[in-house]
This record gives C-alpha cells, structure tokens and sequence, in this order.
C-alpha cells in the first residue's frame, strides 16, 4: 500500500491505494501557515479513522503545485511513516509523451492526471480538472499531451465577484433550480455553477473539433460532482484519478 498525496492551492488530496484498490480519499485545506508536526498529526488522525496503520504502508509519493510547503509535506510524510516519499517533478518517469512549447513548465497535477487517464481510458483523452483553477488537457490518439487550457475556477471567479461589487456576497456552490435566477442568489449560482458547465461542453466540443475526432472525456477535482452532471457533453467523473496517477508514476520510479 502506498500514501499519495496530491499538494493543490486549495485543498490536498490524501489517501492510501495499492493494486487492487483504493482505501480511501479524504481533502484537506491548504494552508501555508501549518508546520510539518501539525500536517503530520492530521494525517496520523485520517489514517487511524480509516483502520490504517503507518506500518502497513510501503512507500508515498507526493504532487505538488504549492513549492513552498513540498518539504514540510515530506517532512510530516517523515514524521508519520519513516519513508522519504517521491516527489512528482524533474527526473521522474512518468511515460508521459509532452509536446507542449515548454514540457518543463507542466504543472505536477496536470501530468499525474494525464498519466492515469491514457492507462485507465486510453486515448484521444480530454480531462478536466476542477480545483482552484479549471483545467482542461487533451491527449491525442497517439497517446502525445498536446495542451489544454487553464480558467479561473468557480471559487475564485466568485471571490473576484465579491471583492470588486459592493452588493454581493459569497454564496454556496450548488446547482441552482433554473436557469433564469429570480433573486441575486439564484443569479449567481446560476452564473458559477451553469455557466461553468456551459464553458465546459463549449470547449470540448471546440477542442474535439480541432482535433478532428471524438475523444473519451473525463473529469476529476473537487467540484466535478457539482458541476458535471450539468453538462451535456458525457463525461465521466472520477474523483480517485489523481491518487491512481500517483501509484502509477510511483510504480515506474520505486526501487524494488
């Protein structure tokens, strides 16, 4: 069994899987103040709710997009189970074939999700990702990552709306009840939420035509169950994609 834990702007994604399955996924907010002794205690905390000792677990890996607390992270991943884990970064073997202007600049996540897209969907593949940004990558029917793009996720488009209108305030997240709000409430959920999902079909559909063929879509991050199934575009959901790509570059670079 292996710990992976995926490091976003937003939230961290944790969890244990091995060959056969996943253990379990739980999301924990970011926070940069959080010292390696306090990470290290809440991931003790999760792993003992889910019946998991630290000793049954063989290696870590770690994603990151938030340099500034990947070594407090290794340091808490230390702490808890002895093992120095992998990170995601230069001189890892994905088996990933990039072919965008600068591979290099590829952000951690964006490679982790397409690595266990193409081996549990194949390809052509467009995945998206809805953290604090949404993303959106294609891989050709070559199995090559072309590129994508990068929006504001639905939590920062409504912080932006907050801070710069002096009549709005935050809302909650969810699918409205129509299209057409009938208070500012409604309005806004209907512009986040719906209007997301209407960014979404728009875009696959664009990208599938430059393409110039269908491909499998499939979709993963935090707010995917909110937004997806308001899509008319099939998509799949899969919120365990990240933790899959982690063991798969995990078992491509682990000494054995």
């Amino acid at each position: 069994m292996i710990l992976g834990i995926d490091m976003g702007n937003t939230n961290i994604v944790f969890g244990c899987i091995d060959n056969d399955k996943v253990y379990f996924t739980e999301r924990l907010s970011t926070d940069r103040a959080h010292t390696d002794a306090e990470y290290a205690m809440t991931f003790k905390m999760l792993l003992e709710h889910h019946s998991i000792d630290s000793d049954e677990i063989d290696g870590a890996i770690i994603s990151s997009v938030v340099p500034p607390l990947t070594d407090t992270i290794i340091r808490a991943v230390e702490k808890i189970t002895g093992i120095s884990p992998l990170v995601v970064g230069p001189g890892i073997k994905t088996g990933l074939d990039i072919k965008t202007d600068n591979p290099a600049a590829l952000g951690s996540d964006l490679i982790v999700d397409a690595v266990a897209g193409v081996q549990e969907y194949g390809a052509p593949l467009i995945i998206i990702d809805m953290g604090t940004a949404t993303t959106v990558s294609v891989i050709d029917k070559n199995k090559v990552y072309m590129g994508g793009i990068i929006a504001p996720g639905i939590r920062v488009s409504m912080d932006a709306l907050v801070s710069t209108t002096s009549q709005l305030s935050k809302v909650s997240i969810s699918k409205p009840q129509k299209v057409i709000g009938r208070n500012t409430i409604d309005c806004m959920k209907s512009g986040l939420v719906i209007g997301a999902a209407c960014m979404l079909d728009s875009l696959v559909q664009r990208m599938m035509e430059e393409l110039g063929y269908s491909a499998t879509v499939v979709a993963t991050g935090g707010l995917a169950n909110t937004v997806i199934p308001i899509c008319k575009q099939q998509i799949i959901i899969d919120n365990n994609l990240l933790l899959k790509g982690l063991k798969i570059i995990y078992d491509k670079n682990a000494k054995k």
